[in-house]
C-alpha cells in the first residue's frame, strides 16, 4: 500500500475541513455534488470508450495499492542468476522462472531459455515495454483530464446557480439555496481536480517511469545473461540505471 498517497489526501482534505471548522454541514449540498462529479463522468464518457471509463476505478485501486520493483533488488536477481548461467549454463534458468514474480523478467528468461536470437528478444521486449507505456500514459491521460472537467463542471454549475438566482431575484428566500449552487459547484470541481485527480495523474506518470526503468534494466539483464558475461561486468553495467546511492555491489 502506498502510504504516501493516502498520507497526501489526509493531510489535504484535513486542513480543508480544519479551515472549515463548524460550518461543515453548510459545505454540503447534493445538487453541488450532482453537476460536478454526475456531469464530469457524463464528459469523460463522451471523451473516452466505455471500457477506459469503467477501468478508472482499477487505476484509482493502483494508486494506492502498485507497488514497483526496486532496482537494487532487480539487480540483485539478475546478477543471482547470472552467476548461475556462469556455472550451469542457461538452460539452469529452467527451474527458476517459476518463481520468479516479474512477468517481464520471467518472459525475457524463457526467451533466453528456449534460444531466440538476442535481436528477437531486445525487439519483443522492446515492444512490450512500448505497450506498457501507452497502457499507463492512458490512464494518467485520463485523470488529468477528469482534473480539467471537474472545475468545468464547476464553473457550468456556478452559472446555473448565478441564474436561478437572477430570476429570483424578488424572493429573497430563493437567493441563498442558489448562491449555495453558484459557490459550492466551483468548491467541488477544484477540490476533486487539485487534491485527487491532478496529484494521481502526476503519480502514475511517475511509476510509468519507475516500471519502464525496472524493465530496461532486467532487458539488458537478459541480454547479459545470453551472451554470457561476467556477472560483475553485468552488475557493474546496470548499477549505471541507479544513483550513487542505491548502488550496492552484491561482490562487496
Amino acid at each position: 500500500m502506498d502510504i504516501a498517497t493516502i498520507l497526501g489526501i489526509v493531510i489535504a482534505f484535513g486542513l480543508v475541513v480544519s479551515a472549515i471548522g463548524s460550518g461543515l454541514p453548510s459545505f454540503i449540498d447534493p445538487p453541488s455534488m450532482l453537476i460536478v462529479i454526475g456531469g464530469t463522468v457524463g464528459v469523460l464518457l463522451v471523451g473516452y470508450p466505455l471500457k477506459n471509463v469503467l477501468s478508472v476505478i482499477g487505476i484509482v485501486l493502483k494508486t494506492f495499492m502498485y507497488k514497483v520493483d526496486t532496482g537494487p533488488d532487480v539487480i540483485a536477481k539478475l546478477v543471482e542468476l547470472a552467476q548461475t548461467v556462469r556455472k550451469d549454463g542457461i538452460l539452469a534458468l529452467e527451474s527458476e522462472v517459476g518463481s520468479i514474480d516479474n512477468q517481464f523478467m520471467a518472459k525475457g528468461l524463457q526467451m533466453a531459455i528456449d534460444g531466440q536470437e538476442p535481436g528477437s528478444i531486445e525487439e519483443i521486449l522492446y515492444m512490450e515495454m512500448d505497450k506498457v507505456g501507452e497502457r499507463h500514459s492512458l490512464g494518467a491521460d485520463m485523470f488529468t483530464a477528469i482534473g480539467t472537467y471537474a472545475p468545468s463542471m464547476g464553473m457550468i454549475g456556478t452559472l446555473v446557480g448565478l441564474v436561478l438566482m437572477l430570476q429570483n431575484m424578488s424572493d429573497p428566500s430563493s437567493i441563498g439555496p442558489s448562491m449555495s449552487i453558484a459557490l459550492l459547484t466551483t468548491f467541488y470541481g477544484a477540490l476533486m481536480a487539485n487534491i485527487l485527480f491532478l496529484p494521481m495523474s502526476g503519480k502514475l506518470k511517475t511509476r510509468s517511469k519507475q516500471e519502464l526503468l525496472i524493465h530496461e534494466i532486467i532487458l539488458v539483464g537478459v541480454q547479459s545473461l545470453v551472451a554470457g558475461e561476467n556477472p560483475r561486468i553485468m552488475e557493474q553495467k546496470l548499477m549505471g540505471y541507479l544513483p550513487p546511492k542505491e548502488r550496492v555491489s552484491a561482490f562487496d
